[in-house]
């Protein structure tokens, strides 16, 4: 039992130090322990690597073995990882399948999705990529792109997959004005006839988007249109979470 309360406080030191390099007296009020305790921790995390000394020697930083192991980690994987939990939970309150999409170039690349329990239900998409402009995730994305980039995305020819596909510029200007407005984008059958998805943006620490969670299902019966509202307000509220984990602050 010492051992994993050894390996929850060395955490809480590190979750400490990554939010802010402090000295062992700061730290020690930070993370509730023994200003001894936390001096004892410090010195066997900078022994492997995990901590080091500030320049001037007068606190303590994350160190390079933490800092290798987190540049090893795939990011997909990573964003993965932290939104699942979000996911599940997602699926759960809109009973429909949800999904997680990265930009790649001038698409969007589904990366993971979590099936609802629905017998009827739109196959997974992951591995696949789309044009940006018809699926909100891709939408969602690129509206919270710089200016310059999204003119060279609107200057090449927009393909057209539904008669609902959007592909006039101005129209698309405006629409991605409205999604930064909103928080959100649905898209009704404008990549397939018999799909409706909703999706909204992801961010990390620095505010940058990094992708989009949606929830798509049957046009028949997703969105029910009482519950149109409701399932946006959810799935913003998911991607807010997500980001907030990542450790972006609204």
């Amino acid at each position: 039992m010492a051992t994993v309360q050894s390996i929850d406080r060395a955490f809480g030191l590190l979750a400490a130090l990554a939010r802010q390099p402090g000295g062992i007296s700061e730290l020690a009020r930070k993370v509730d322990l023994p200003t001894s305790t936390v001096a004892r921790l410090l010195a066997t995390l900078e022994g492997c690597g995990a901590v080091e000394r500030d320049p001037d020697g007068t606190g303590y930083r994350i160190g390079p073995s933490i800092v290798t192991m987190a540049t090893s980690v795939d990011p997909t994987q990573s964003l993965l990882a932290v939104a699942q939990s979000h996911m599940r939970e997602l699926v759960d309150m809109v009973a429909e399948a949800v999904g997680l999409a990265i930009p790649a170039g001038y698409e969007v690349h589904y990366v993971g999705q979590i099936d609802c329990a629905n017998p009827v239900q739109v196959r997974d998409w992951t591995g696949t990529s789309l044009p940006m402009h018809v699926v909100p995730s891709g939408l969602a994305i690129l509206a919270h792109w710089p200016e310059a980039a999204v003119d060279r995305f609107l200057a090449r020819p927009l393909d057209r997959y539904t008669p609902n596909s959007m592909v006039d510029p101005e129209r698309l200007r405006e629409r991605l004005a409205q999604i930064r407005s909103d928080g959100f984008v649905w898209a009704l059958e404008e990549f397939s006839e018999g799909i409706n998805s909703v999706a909204a943006p992801l961010f990390n620490s620095t505010g940058a988007v990094i992708g989009a969670l949606h929830s798509h299902g049957p046009s028949y019966r997703f969105p029910q249109e009482p519950l149109r509202d409701i399932i946006a307000g959810r799935v913003s509220a998911a991607a807010v979470a997500v980001s907030e984990s990542l450790g972006h602050l609204a």
